[in-house]
This record gives structure tokens, sequence and C-alpha cells, in this order.
């Protein structure tokens, strides 16, 4: 597919050249359009170079070809990345002073924004209003991540991975929906851990790869995204604000603060059922004799809570089911008892669903038929679920 990648002048150009060689890579035809300030960060001959293709900032080149209307028409998709405060403005309002202005008012193929600039001009309201001007449109824009900006500077502002980026706009290029537009939805993932001591825990093999794929479709199809990541190791999502946890009470905690104001809560995360009665304040030592037994006792039931209190949280609760045996049977039994609208089954052990790439899964709907999902890409798995929710919400 032809792929427009425009670049703007902000520091985080160079990340660019990243994204650059991840569609190249995967067989898309990209033509590059900088702004001129994005020159002074990565000159011409780099993305010449990477892209195969020729590279200028204005509509001056190539005059008989007519670049400023031919580009923006034969694309399949435009990502801008980074894009800058100023680029934002110019897009919103449809100014057209450059090549990658006039791309922009000439594309009919779905655009994305990656924004990337200081954490100050990211909240501005003119930032503010201009991104809600170009989402009302159809664009996908993608919020920054949080972290290490310019100099000592730290915030909201920050270009996402490009492997991230480049996840969603995989999504959007294989014809992701935008039925979660204006929506706001909870992701949880990874697997929780229960202090035994300061050094060991009780937890499970749960890696977040599953609640992850959900989160960056669902910014593909348009949502707002909130992850309550639970001891997860991957890069964040693009477009997805990340909350950070550890244990099964952090997680209720942070799940139900960003309940409160969601359209969807899909509970991913593996929570842990039980916790040990007593955290022990130093490292237990081992002796000659057999240790004492770990009395346990049950954590909060956070989908349950969510199922039982539908009149203050979202508008639709999925939850997810890891068995080893029985798996319909207990799912069946699981989704009448949380009083959840979705629970999507998988069955999980050695090698199979946690800490893998792919998965196999039935996503059982209250009042409904289930929908089998076949082993595969665990965005696959994440596309039936918005599917059912997106039903469920219209």
């Amino acid at each position: 597919m032809k792929v427009v990648l425009g670049v703007a002048g902000g520091i985080a150009a160079y990340k660019a050249c990243e994204l650059l060689r991840l569609f190249t890579e995967s067989g898309h035809e990209v033509r590059v359009v900088p702004t001129r300030d994005a020159l002074r960060f990565v000159g011409e001959p780099t993305w010449a170079a990477l892209s195969g293709n020729p590279v200028t900032t204005d509509v001056w080149e190539s005059v008989h070809e007519v670049p400023h209307v031919r580009i923006g028409q034969a694309a399949d998709l435009v990502v801008v990345a980074p894009a800058t405060a100023d680029l934002l403005a110019k897009a919103a309002h449809g100014l057209a002073g450059d090549l990658l202005t006039n791309t922009l008012l000439t594309a009919r193929c779905p655009v994305v924004f990656a924004p990337a600039m200081h954490t100050e001009m990211w909240q501005h309201p003119a930032t503010r209003a201009n991104v809600a001007t170009l989402r009302e449109r159809g664009a996908i824009v993608i919020d920054p991540a949080v972290g290490r900006l310019t100099g000592a500077d730290t915030g909201p502002g920050r270009l996402p991975d490009p492997a991230e980026i480049f996840q969603v706009c995989l999504r959007v290029l294989r014809g992701a929906p935008r039925d979660l537009a204006g929506r706001k939805v909870v992701v949880s993932a990874g697997g929780t851990r229960e202090a035994l001591d300061p050094v060991r825990f009780i937890g499970n093999r749960s890696s977040g790869l599953q609640g992850y794929a959900l989160a960056r479709t669902a910014a593909a199809r348009g949502a707002e995204v909130t992850v309550v990541a639970a001891n997860v190791a991957l890069p964040d999502p693009a477009g997805a604000a990340v909350v950070r946890v550890e244990t099964t009470a952090e997680l209720r905690e942070a799940v139900m603060a960003a309940a409160a104001s969601a359209d969807v809560v899909v509970m991913a995360a593996a929570v842990a059922d039980f916790r040990p009665a007593d955290r022990q304040d130093v490292k237990i030592k081992k002796t000659d004799g057999e240790p004492d037994p770990i009395r346990l006792v049950k954590n909060p039931d956070i989908l349950a809570e969510l199922g039982r209190e539908r009149g203050a949280y979202p508008k639709v609760i999925v939850g997810f089911a890891a068995e080893t045996h029985d798996v319909l049977a207990n799912g069946q039994a699981k989704l009448a008892r949380k009083g959840c609208d979705l629970l999507v089954v998988n069955q999980v052990g050695e090698h199979l669903a946690f800490g893998t790439p792919d998965n196999a899964a039935t996503v059982l709907v209250a009042g409904g038929d289930p929908v089998e999902v076949p082993r595969g890409p665990k965005e696959d798995v994440a596309d039936a679920v918005w599917d059912a929710v997106a039903a469920r919400l219209s």
C-alpha cells in the first residue's frame, strides 16, 4: 500500500526514521513529505535513501506532476510523526503553505497524527481545540506518551514508540472502523503480584500482550484509551494513557477511578484471586525444617463489583476467563455470576495464551450467541471484542 509519512519540525523527527523502516520492511511504498523545519533535524538525503523516493518540502518541484494534489490523492494512509503544535494548527485550519499541508487537504484516505511537543504546548487550550477539530473530521490523533522531553523536562508530549505507532497504522490500513470514536475505554492488562516478603511474591504468567493489543486496536478505532498495567514490561501502546500498578488492591483502585467516566471497561488483566494473609517485613529465611504454611485470603472481585454497581459504572463491561479445563462451562458460569456483558474465554497453560503472540478464544455474549475466534494474532481477539462492544453500544 502507498503510505505518506509527513514529518514536522520537532526534535522527535529522528524517530520517524524507525517508523519509515518499519513501513518499508513490511512491503509498503512510502513517500516522505517533511516540512522545511523538519529538514533541520533530519536531512533530505536520509529520507530519500531510506524510502527510495524523492523528497521535497514545497509545491514548486516537479510541477508537471502536480505533487500538491497527486501525493494525497494516491495515498492509502497519511501519517504525520511527529506532529508539532504548529502542524496540528495548520491542519485544523486548512492552511496549505507547503507540500505537507497541501497533501493533508487533498488526502481522502485515513490520516493519523502522532503529536510530539512540550507538555505546556500539548495542554494549551488552542492545541486541545485543534485536536478536537481534527478528530471530529475523522482524523486519528494519537495522544502523546508521558516521559522525558527535551532537556530535563518530563510529562505528556513525548512521541509514542515508533513500533507502537506502526501497529496502530497497520490496524488503520486493514480497515479498522471508527466505531469507537468519542468513546472512553479502560483496559486492564498484565498480571497482579502479591508480596510474601520484600523479595518474593505470588504472581502469574500474564505478559500484558492481549491487553495491549486491545488498547492499540481501540485507539485505531478512535477511542480514548486508559490502560491499567500490572507489572507489564512492554512499550506503552500508542495513544493510551498508562497507569502502572502492582497489586490487586492497586489495580482495583485505578480501574474504579477510571471507570467512573468510561463507556467500556475490559478486564483483561490476570488478577490474583488470593493474597498472603500476612506480608513479612523482612526476607523469609530458609531453615532446617519445613517452612510455615502460607495462609491466603481472598482479594476483591473487581469484575463482579463493576457488574453489581452498573448505575455508577460503564455501559459495557467485558471480562476475561483464563481456564485450564472445562473452558466453556466455566466461562458460561462466570458470565452469569459476574454480571458482565461479554466474557472472553480462553484456555491457558504452558506456552498457551500467556506470553505468546497468538491466542484463540470464545467471546460469550450475555443474551446472544458466542463468537469463536480461531488461533491467530492477539489483535484478532481484540477486534472480535471491540466488534461485540460496538454492537452493544449502538
